[in-house]
């Protein structure tokens, strides 16, 4: 990993974090993207003294944002570097109904849209730098919702809960990596997407009191952020995944998704909202 670019969004802490650090352990020049200014600057200088690599950079943004994305994303492609692996990791859940500045359910918002323009955003320069890998945080909470919903994102009709609503967004990772992986066959770039296990990290700790007592009572069972960051580590690294694209990883081998997350003609749909909502439109980045 000498040689390679990466770039780690969500990383101040958990997964992200334990990804960031494998990385930068490994030799490769690693930014980082995290919502806190002091916090990534004290995430960087834990990782340098951990790893000895200095080689680290750090980008602020606000995920749930598109113009704090946008931002960022010229942010990095004005260093002129090349980027051969994105690791997409930033999430959240929900206990209640929440709206970003754009006036999107905040859980489709950062962890589907996030993901879909960021990497949109980097797709040419991911291209240009090929071979180059993308990865992508999922979740086998896809399992809670069998269908996708885009004709209630904010689930208002049927009625928010925050179950469905995340396995909604983790859903549509599978379903986006899948028209993405598709998409860029032929370029050098490959797209996976991975579910993590039950880790016990900050997710959802911004929610009610009650929500962050049974998310300290569980943690005990919960894999370290360090086991659950494994299979992003080894889709971002492993020389025997070099060209596997479109595939869904757990403890670091392929495995198969709910049959709903395997829907072509969903993607598609997915994909043309997504481009609507973020104002995409028909541009191809290819």
């Amino acid at each position: 990993m000498h040689n390679k670019v990466c770039l780690v969004t969500g990383a101040s802490s958990g997964i992200g974090r334990a990804t960031a650090k494998a990385l930068a352990a490994k030799g490769a020049e690693v930014f980082v993207l995290v919502r806190n200014r002091a916090k990534g600057e004290a995430l960087l200088q834990e990782l340098s003294r951990e790893t000895g690599n200095n080689r680290l950079h750090l980008l602020v943004g606000d995920l749930s944002s598109q113009q704090d994305i946008r931002r960022v994303a010229a942010e990095f492609l004005a260093t002129g570097k090349p980027l051969q692996v994105l690791v997409n990791n930033a999430g959240l859940i929900n206990t209640r109904l929440r709206r970003t500045p754009d006036g999107i359910e905040e859980m489709f918002a950062v962890n589907h849209l996030g993901y879909f323009l960021l990497t949109q955003l980097l797709r040419p320069r991911l291209v240009e730098s090929a071979p180059a890998r993308i990865v992508s945080v999922s979740s086998g909470a896809h399992a809670f919702i069998k269908r996708l919903q885009l004709d209630d994102l904010a689930f208002e009709r049927s009625g928010y809960r925050a179950f469905p609503a995340y396995g909604h967004s983790k859903l549509c990772n599978l379903l986006w990596n899948r028209e993405l992986s598709r998409q860029l066959q032929g370029s050098g770039v490959t797209a996976n997407c991975l579910h993590p296990g039950a880790v016990g990290t900050g997710l959802g700790t911004q929610n009610a009191a009650w929500a962050r007592f049974v998310t300290a009572l569980l943690r005990p069972f919960f894999r370290t952020p360090e086991r659950g960051a494994s299979s992003s580590i080894h889709l971002a690294t492993a020389p025997e995944v070099e060209g596997v694209s479109g595939k869904y990883y757990y403890d670091c081998r392929p495995i198969r998704p709910k049959p709903w997350a395997e829907d072509d003609a969903a993607a598609k749909e997915l994909w043309t909202l997504s481009e609507k909502m973020t104002g995409l439109g028909e541009r191809n980045l290819l």
